[in-house]
């Protein structure tokens, strides 16, 4: 919302600069996000006076002039405007002074021959306006050497704020102002003196009403109406010019600058038709489907049965509370209006606009709640404001419908400021704040909402507007109360977990990302598509809930490679949005060189699958997952390859991680040419340690010397070595503590179709060292299970 300082005052009447308003607004709810003033960049500009034009010597189109700045001494100009001429008052620039049209910063200098120290100025050089066709023409009783800001009331702060969902009325300047004024900061006029008027009644008509209703109560409760006759619709005047174009809006004709100006001022939007190109009645109703319709913006729009639009016999002109039709709108030529004033429904105004992708400054004000009890009087200002400045014959009012003004009452304790909002304040001091925002207070605090304030819903809504009137900043910081001796511990076992496998993470030389919860469809396609698709996303880049960690890793490896990294080693702990719910889960990447080039091998190391599985096992030891029971459970889903990817888990409903190289689809969704090597751990999965009541038992180092017994097998070539390692394992729980993979082979001495496994078995002795009977017991057991694996010893 954007406003100027001129306009705030046409309301409030105030001294206050704006450095101390922005201040306020922010303070009492309204956050300020910037405070420009346009005559700032335009302060060395001087009003002057053409002495001379004549024409260059050397160049047809140019004009040598001499400049009155006030001073008394007249400087050359050259000037390529066709309007130059003697005796004119223009805009001058001098050297030094930065042009904000063009970007340019001006020095003396020579042009084709003559000297040029400084430029006369057109609106569009100067960015306040796209006319360039010659130099600004100023009145003849212009003050030579006055700064032009100062001369054309430019030197006016705007003043642009954040309004938060629920109000509306902020969305006025009319209730900026009375909000400034609970605070303290001036006075609010009354409305019909801002606008001139002796009171806000309806204007009095002649002839028939026009003919419009209202089909659809659910999407527009009310539509009120009047026509104007004998109009002459041309330019705004130039005060309202003035005030639309200091805030971004582009004047384009009196009586749609006379909508966009009571929009804004008022947070009321209204709409005109020009009554020549209707045909019948104007309906307010639902949308056929199929109905289509070309909106102000030049874009059609095709409806639905669930949209509420304004249509006559012949076709659909507007979309209601968004945006009006192309075809009924106004133009030079319009002489006869129909006036709409309208209330839609928010809730269906924000799910129309949702569907259409369509925003605008009326759906911004009706989809937050405009005032319903405002009708009467916003129909009444739209009209006097069209009488006065385009002439014409009002009708008579046609009022189709009912508002929703049912009165909503609250009963208010005043010790709730201080229960709730922590600040103590008197009674008769929160009934006058309350009255100042437009409340009404009974003796027995019953508080009465105002129409404007449909956000307003309990006692806790005046709290709030009781306690950022007062001042946010004056309630006392409160330390909570803490209960003697030591804290106990508060972390759940979720977070615990997620503390370990980050600082594990971080400890193999991870390093930590943080990526959106949002992903592009594409993306969330490349890793088998989303559970979750936003409704109104803020972009087509962040439409679907992440169903895995991989993209953002993705994306974040590809920018780091692009800018000339060597390689990636990535991590984030974060959650993926699934159909049944979110899972926390941490996921990492590994792209490009691992390791430098290296005098014994060469060149630089690329990561492969065995990489990732090293980083999942021991994070999953950090996290306290019995990695020593975890198998292989087949390959990953559709973003891993298939050949070089796999799943670690305690079963195959019971999966921990995934992880490998992923398929060279998912890498060409995220433009990345090298292999790169993923993992997810899925921490939920991860089972709880059973809460024992008591400290672990301190560690003891075995007092004997382990043995290492060395074995070799024979298995077929698709047996995994995983399936052998849990074989052997479990041939002897307390006597073998660990098993481990050294060599495969294949080759002379090994059948077609097989391969040699050899492991290294390590045996820890407790309370004696093993005999030789004992050593080969064990190792005969370790032989059955290896050959119930499919395994039979290399001999």
């Amino acid at each position: 919302m954007r406003f100027t300082l001129s306009w705030l005052r046409d309301h409030l009447e105030t001294q206050a600069d704006a450095a101390e308003i922005g201040e306020t607004l922010t303070r009492i709810g309204l956050e300020l996000e910037e405070i420009e003033n346009p005559g700032e960049k335009l302060a060395p500009f001087r009003v002057a006076r053409v002495v001379e034009a004549v024409q260059h010597p050397n160049a047809d189109r140019l004009r040598a002039c001499r400049v009155d700045v006030g001073d008394g001494q007249p400087v050359s100009v050259v000037c390529g405007a066709p309007n130059a001429r003697a005796g004119m008052k223009a805009v001058f620039a001098p050297p030094g002074s930065h042009i904000p049209g063009t970007g340019v910063t001006l020095k003396v200098g020579e042009i084709r021959g003559v000297e040029s120290a400084g430029m006369l100025l057109s609106y569009r050089e100067m960015g306040l306006g796209e006319d360039h066709t010659g130099i600004v023409d100023l009145p003849e009783d212009a003050p030579v050497g006055t700064p032009y800001p100062a001369y054309a009331g430019l030197d006016d702060a705007v003043i642009a704020i954040k309004v938060t969902p629920n109000r509306g009325d902020a969305l006025g300047v009319r209730g900026i102002a009375r909000d400034l004024a609970a605070a303290g900061l001036g006075t609010l006029r009354p409305l019909h003196e801002v606008y001139r008027m002796a009171s806000l009644e309806p204007v009095a008509g002649e002839g028939p009403a026009p003919d419009v209703r209202t089909d659809d109560p659910k999407g527009c409760p009310a539509f009120y109406a009047q026509a104007v006759s004998g109009v002459a619709n041309g330019d705004a005047p130039e005060w309202m010019r003035k005030k639309l174009t200091a805030i971004g809006q582009k004047p384009i004709s009196m009586l749609v600058d006379i909508t966009n100006f009571v929009s804004i001022d008022l947070g009321r939007p209204l709409h005109v038709y020009d009554r020549a190109k209707l045909s019948g009645p104007l309906v307010a109703r639902r949308a056929r489907n199929g109905e289509s319709v070309e909106a102000l913006n030049g874009k059609s729009y095709a409806l639905d049965a669930s949209m509420t639009v304004i249509a006559d016999d012949a076709a659909v002109h507007d979309i209601g509370g968004i945006m009006g039709g192309a075809h009924s709108g106004v133009s030079a030529a319009t002489t006869d209006v129909l006036i709409e004033c309208a209330y839609f429904t928010p809730e269906h105004i924000a799910r129309t606009g949702q569907k259409l992708g369509l925003t605008s400054d009326a759906r911004q004000r009706f989809e937050r709640g405009v005032d319903p009890a405002f009708l009467d009087e916003g129909l009444a200002i739209a009209t006097r404001l069209v009488r006065d400045h385009c002439g014409g014959t009002p009708s008579a009012i046609t009022r189709a419908g009912r508002a929703p003004v049912a009165p909503h009452a609250i009963a208010y304790d005043p010790t709730l400021a201080s229960a709730l909002g922590g600040l103590a304040i008197a009674p008769e001091r929160q009934r006058a704040i309350l009255e100042s925002l437009g409340f009404a207070v009974s003796e027995g605090w019953t508080v009465t909402v105002p129409s404007w304030r449909r956000d307003v819903d309990g006692p806790a809504d005046l709290v709030e507007d009781v306690i950022r009137i007062e001042g946010i900043d004056r309630v006392p910081s409160t330390p909570l109360s803490r209960a003697e001796g030591v804290a106990k511990p508060t972390a759940t076992p979720a977070q615990l977990i997620e503390r370990r496998v980050r600082r594990a993470a971080a400890a193999r030389g991870l390093d930590e990302a943080v990526t959106w919860s949002f992903v592009s469809e594409k993306e969330a396609a490349a890793v088998g598509g989303g559970g979750w698709t936003l409704a109104n996303p803020i972009s087509e880049d962040l439409k679907v809930m992440r169903p895995s960690l991989l993209p953002g890793l993705l994306s974040a490896a590809k920018r780091n490679l692009d800018r000339g990294a060597p390689g990636v080693r990535l991590f984030e702990l974060g959650r993926r949005y699934l159909e049944e719910g979110e899972r926390p889960t941490l996921g990492l990447l590994l792209a490009g060189e691992i390791g430098p080039r290296d005098w014994r091998s060469g060149k630089a190391r690329q990561p492969d699958a065995f990489d990732a599985k090293a980083e999942v096992l021991a994070i999953l030891a950090a996290a306290g997952a019995p990695v020593d029971r975890l198998q292989l459970v087949g390959t990953g889903g559709a973003a891993w390859h298939p050949g070089r990817s796999g799943r670690l888990g305690l079963g195959p409903k019971a999966i921990l991680a995934e992880f490998g190289a992923l398929h060279p689809k998912a890498l060409a969704a995220f433009d990345l040419d090298g292999p790169a090597i993923a993992a997810e751990i899925f921490l939920d999965a991860i089972p709880q340690k059973r809460a024992s009541g008591r400290a672990r038992s301190v560690y003891a180092p075995p007092a004997l010397q382990a043995v290492t017994r060395d074995f070799a097998f024979l298995a077929n070539g698709d047996l995994a070595a995983d399936a052998l390692l849990r074989a052997v394992r479990g041939a002897d729980k307390t006597a073998i503590t660990g098993v481990a993979v050294f060599d495969v082979f294949t080759g002379a001495g090994v059948a077609e179709g097989e391969k040699s496994l050899a492991l290294a078995v390590t045996l820890q002795p407790s309370e004696k060292s093993f005999t030789d009977a004992e050593l080969k017991a064990i190792s005969d057991r370790i032989v059955a299970a290896a050959a119930k694996a499919g395994a039979r010893l290399r001999t």
